[in-house]
């Protein structure tokens, strides 16, 4: 009998997600830029748009529940790739009508991002489960790592494949590329996940002395009435809230600030996410070094990584007050390295956490946590470009604005380190590895 995923399960499921954010690019960055050059819309169209796509993401916890009361879970990631990839399609076929029908376009639009989020957490979530269920613990670090970095290697590609080929851009050229994309991802999937469940125990199996599988509400129930798991979903839904808030106002407060060009802003934008690709790298190598002592491990990854990403956020707001002469590259970076620890250990935590239910299966657990993640990313970019501008207009100047938000932004990860100390993720097993002989 199988013990769990090997590594070249994982790296199929890292190939999922690649998939998954590829096809998202469309939506949320492509699209975005599309809809306010070529087409005029205000800025804040394409904004709602995305926000409302993190609004149907808080069906996770359902699309999880019905992955732990189905068989297997492929059939969830196939179908949440379907109904996303077809989400993109109607998103993209919409904004090349916005010239001729807008209103209907916009109608379009709506129910193209509504599929997409449905797609994302349908998908997504049942990744994330599987990879709970049917990863061993020693490995969890490592498998997050894997795939987060697999899904920001898809997005890059596509974006850089789709930017190639729409030049010169014409709406025919943009629908032709989208088809290509999606077709793409949705044969990744299919062959990623072929057989990949086989051999494993029923996915989402509760153990059998727990009595029938809960309800959503029974399920749901559990979770908030369990302290460590409540806990563990405030601290999901805080770190990434600091870590949304710094997308919109990094760039701006380069340029405003520090008098950067775009081209030296992206260059920086670059070198975070750079740091970001280290951090990951190092925490995933890092937490599976620590065989059997991996929930403190990862423990104690989270924490410093939100302890530095304050340090560095902090040294923002001092950056802001200094100007030029601080060494913003460095201190990017380390912002960057310190938010990819803090990133994958929290997500080797959270496959800790999922299957410490009683009743609950991995899926509504991670379906909970994915909608603390997608409520934290949602409003995250939104209060961090709001309270710029409304701090820019009570202090009369960028400066103090921006270092007032960065040390809000370290208040956050500072709290979110708390919480992290006083979560212990589970050392137990998932039913599936547990039934699997591990």
């Amino acid at each position: 009998m199988r013990q769990g995923f090997g590594w070249l399960a994982i790296a199929r499921l890292g190939a999922v997600q690649a998939a998954i954010g590829a096809v998202t690019m469309l939506a949320t960055s492509l699209l975005n830029r599309l809809m306010v050059l070529e087409y005029g819309l205000a800025a804040g169209v394409p904004a709602g748009l995305v926000a409302w796509h993190y609004a149907v993401q808080f069906s996770r916890a359902a699309w999880g529940h019905g992955s732990d009361r189905g068989r297997r879970r492929t059939p969830w990631i196939i179908g949440g790739m379907a109904v996303l990839g077809l989400g993109a399609l109607l998103a993209v076929h919409g904004v090349t009508r916005l010239d001729a029908a807008r209103l209907a376009a916009l109608g379009e639009l709506a129910l193209g991002f509504t599929l997409i989020g449905a797609g994302v957490g349908a998908a997504g979530t049942s990744v994330l489960a599987m990879l709970a269920s049917g990863v061993a613990p020693e490995r969890r670090a490592a498998a997050a790592a894997t795939t987060w970095i697999m899904m920001i290697f898809g997005i890059v590609v596509a974006a850089g494949t789709a930017g190639a080929l729409l030049d010169p851009y014409s709406a025919q050229r943009l629908l032709a590329v989208a088809g290509g994309v999606v077709a793409a991802a949705f044969t990744v999937t299919l062959l990623a996940t072929f057989r990949l469940e086989r051999g494993l125990p029923r996915s989402g199996a509760a153990p059998v002395e727990a009595g029938p599988t809960p309800t959503l509400r029974e399920a749901l129930a559990e979770i908030f009435a369990d302290p460590e798991a409540s806990r563990f979903t405030l601290f999901i839904f805080v770190s990434m809230l600091a870590y949304a808030m710094q997308d919109l106002i990094l760039e701006p407060f380069t340029g405003l600030v520090f008098g950067m060009t775009p081209g030296q802003s992206t260059s920086l934008s670059g070198l975070q996410n750079g740091g970001v690709l280290i951090g990951m790298i190092a925490t995933g190598l890092g937490g599976s070094a620590f065989r059997g002592r991996l929930p403190v491990e990862l423990r104690t990854w989270t924490m410093l990584g939100c302890l530095g990403s304050a340090l560095a956020l902090a040294g923002l707001a001092l950056a802001a007050q200094a100007g030029p002469g601080w060494p913003l590259a460095l201190n990017i970076g380390l912002l960057g390295l310190c938010n990819g620890a803090f990133a994958v250990s929290a997500i080797g935590s959270m496959m800790g956490l999922a299957g410490a239910g009683q009743r609950t299966g991995e899926g509504v657990r991670m379906g909970v946590w994915g909608t603390a993640q997608a409520l934290a990313f949602g409003l995250g970019g939104l209060v961090g470009a709001v309270g710029v501008d409304l701090a820019r207009t009570a202090l009369g100047h960028p400066a103090g604005a921006f270092a007032l938000i960065f040390l809000i932004e370290a208040g956050l990860f500072l709290a979110a380190a708390m919480l992290a100390l006083r979560t212990r993720a589970a050392p137990r097993l998932s039913p599936s590895l547990r039934s699997a002989g591990t």
